[in-house]
């Protein structure tokens, strides 16, 4: 028996919060956790729609029924989506990458092609109608978002890693640079059943080991976007 892959097109699903006219001052893209759906997830940003931020929640491409134990199917059994699994993980990561890299195409080409974030490290310049560029991931979003910043070309301005971090596997050789020219921020509720003190301050420990410089930030909550919270994590680095 022997393994092969072939590459097929399929249809990926996002949705946006926030103007195409006149072009957003900040692009934010918001990758959701493990379970979620885009559509209910970007609700959670509208505090952030302040006419000049463009919210873009892609959907993880594969999608199941949750809590169906009778395995009908029926329309009352919600469904979530996943960014990948551990089977077939390396194929599973370059197609997300590529669906990220082209959602963000897409959006840039809706403002008129304005350029993110200026040249890659140069930070933006306004008077040129640069957009910033924030990548956030929540929870299974967060090792999302990280391969994608190790992974692509687009100038990154802010990355906040809520109720997660980096994997294990994150590319050094190509996203140590992209790490330490953008602002990092690091999330997590001090009830979250998944993120130790321990778990935590190892990840601490990595990044300074990595000379990588970064904030971290707690609210009370557990595993959850606290709404207050993501207004004040949004007013950070500006």
């Amino acid at each position: 028996m022997k393994e092969r892959h072939i590459r097929v097109a399929r249809t990926g699903r996002y949705y946006t919060l926030g103007p195409n006219d006149p072009p957003p001052e900040e692009i934010w893209v918001v990758c959701h956790g493990y379970r979620q759906l885009a559509r209910r997830f970007l609700p959670r940003f509208a505090g952030l729609d302040d006419g000049k931020r463009l919210i873009v929640a892609p959907e993880g491409l594969s999608r199941f029924y949750l809590h169906d134990n009778e395995l009908r199917h029926g329309k009352e059994v919600p469904i979530g989506a996943t960014w990948m699994t551990r089977e077939d993980r390396e194929s599973e990561i370059e197609d997300y990458v590529g669906f990220l890299d082209a959602v963000l195409a897409e959006v840039t080409r809706n403002l008129g092609d304005a350029p993110i974030g200026g040249v890659e490290g140069k930070g933006r310049d306004v008077d040129k109608g640069c957009p910033r560029l924030t990548v956030l991931g929540f929870s299974q979003g967060a090792q999302t978002v990280s391969r994608w910043v190790a992974a692509g070309e687009m100038a990154t301005e802010r990355i906040i890693l809520w109720g997660g971090y980096l994997p294990d596997d994150f590319d050094l050789d190509r996203g140590l640079d992209r790490l330490r020219s953008a602002t990092l921020v690091l999330v997590r509720g001090l009830d979250d059943p998944y993120i130790s003190e321990e778990v935590h301050a190892s990840q601490e420990k990595r990044l300074q080991e990595l000379g990588v410089p970064f904030q971290s930030v707690t609210h009370p909550g557990g595993h959850q976007l606290n709404a207050a919270l993501l207004a004040d994590v949004a007013g950070l680095a500006h």
